[in-house]
């Protein structure tokens, strides 16, 4: 994901945050913004979790990127509202 560039951080990560949130009940609390950074800090949190299971992240393209990010964001907003007792 890092050879995406900012805008692909941004434009992924915001894709991504936005359905991990439809998928995990958060949509209604979260803006633009928030679904952002879920979905990037989410890219991070799922391309960690890859490599640790010896993964190549950084060849796998767009759909990859996407759904790397995308299943990190479900992990966060899950971890997050394991925290928060909420949901």
């Amino acid at each position: 994901m890092l050879g995406l560039g900012i805008l692909g951080w941004i434009i992924i990560g915001g894709l991504a945050g936005w359905i991990g949130s439809k998928i995990m009940g958060t949509d209604a609390q979260q803006g633009i913004l928030m679904n952002i950074v879920v979905g990037v800090i989410g890219g991070l949190i799922g391309g960690f979790l890859l490599k640790l299971f010896g993964v190549d992240v950084n060849g796998g393209g767009l759909i990859f990127s996407f759904l790397t990010c995308l299943a990190g964001a479900v992990i966060l907003l899950f971890a997050v509202g394991k925290v928060t007792g909420s949901r």
